[in-house]
């Protein structure tokens, strides 16, 4: 494998041509802020704007402006799309709306608490590329927000009768394990940084990791035990893969060996679970028992999946060495270059059928933004230009 030819390539899909698309497609020039809903060619179908996708773009120009290059048009297009959030996206109680109009009218209510863990990032990293105190403030309230409702995460929002069958999900701490390094540089306390970090990487091992299953479960009841119902039987590798990365990464912050160690083991069980033998790619969703599942696009294979097991992977190869690492990661990088990548316009799809056939042709939506892909090209890139 050429690492440098590699390196070249992911570099230049990220700053030739993804990146353009966003700075010239996704800014509202007139109301401020994004728009993600953008159809192949990057023309706009829809104005609507979700939350924690604002955040995820702040994030993403301010985090390549700080790490890249002094770009004026990265900082300016972070800078006004964290103004958009700063001034229409939360309640003044700094929980973030889910969504909110072109204008910055709020549309449904802040009942998910990713919007807040992005727009926490968004904020740190402007804080960062500005020396601005008040999104340094702005940063810090959020955190603490994040951290008042980890618990009790949707709070009045909750749609689940209470004590029936109480049930956590995997996704929060993955998120918060991921956020932690994201505002180390702005607290002061790192003691409470280090707490929440050891609380999230307990809970990810000892809580929703199951070694006789060699996967993490994605819904628990409180004290891990497994639940035997639709929620409880799911596994999403995608989520387990990009996990695993998240904790590479605190392994290297602690100089802790034996955990990147446990993250690449179970990684390579997880893609040899979640990984499509007839097709190729790798399953939205599985149930855990092979039982029928009742999420109807189980078996898509959808672009933030590969990139986060592409990150995954070449990370684990370089920080261990395994070759297993570097064969997965030679498998998902020809299966998401052939399928994923729009041989005719800039960015990728999102959707594919089981057999690797493009679902939707657009390039952003309700769910997809300026984030998986040219974070995925970034940390490759980065990763591989060290092998």
């Amino acid at each position: 494998m050429d690492f440098k030819k590699l390196a070249a390539q992911y570099k230049s899909e990220l700053l030739d041509s993804v990146l353009p698309f966003w700075l010239e497609k996704s800014q509202d020039k007139e109301f401020g802020g994004y728009f993600t809903c953008l159809d192949r060619d990057g023309s706009v179908f829809d104005t609507d704007k979700f939350v924690w996708l604002q955040g995820r773009e702040v994030w993403m120009f301010a985090m390549l402006y700080n790490k890249v290059e002094k770009k004026q048009e990265w900082l300016d297009c972070a800078i006004q799309g964290g103004e958009f959030l700063k001034k229409y996206a939360h309640d003044g109680n700094y929980d973030f709306y889910f969504s909110v109009t072109r204008e910055g009218k709020p549309i449904i209510q802040p009942y998910n608490i990713f919007s807040n863990t992005f727009a926490c990032m968004a904020f740190a990293q402007l804080a960062e590329a500005t020396g601005s105190e008040e999104y340094k403030e702005i940063a810090l309230k959020t955190f603490q927000r994040i951290l008042d409702r980890r618990n009790d995460p949707k709070g009045r929002w909750e749609k689940s009768y209470p004590g029936t069958r109480p049930m956590k999900g995997f996704a929060l701490p993955m998120i918060i394990c991921n956020m932690a390094l994201e505002v180390e540089h702005i607290l002061e306390d790192k003691s409470m940084l280090d707490q929440t970090i050891d609380e999230c990487l307990s809970e990810i091992l000892n809580v929703f990791y199951h070694p006789e299953l060699g996967v993490m479960l994605e819904n628990v009841s409180p004290d891990g035990t497994p639940i035997d119902c639709f929620e409880g039987r799911e596994i999403n590798p995608g989520h387990d893969l990009e996990a695993l990365w998240f904790m590479m990464n605190l392994g290297i912050r602690r100089n802790d060996k034996a955990l990147i160690d446990k993250c690449v083991e179970i990684a390579l069980s997880v893609v040899e679970f979640g990984w499509d033998k007839e097709y190729g790619g790798i399953f939205y969703f599985k149930d855990i028992k092979g039982a029928p599942m009742q999420k109807l696009e189980w078996d898509q294979k959808l672009w933030w999946v590969h990139l986060e097991s592409a990150i995954c992977f070449i990370k684990g190869y370089q920080l261990t060495g395994n070759e297993k690492c570097l064969e997965w990661f030679q498998k998902i990088h020809d299966y998401m270059w052939a399928h994923f990548k729009d041989a005719e316009y800039p960015e990728w799809y999102g959707y594919l059928n089981r057999r690797g056939e493009v679902l939707l042709t657009l390039k952003g939506g309700k769910w997809k933004g300026c984030f998986h892909v040219p974070r995925g090209l970034y940390q490759i890139w980065q990763i591989l230009e060290t092998l």
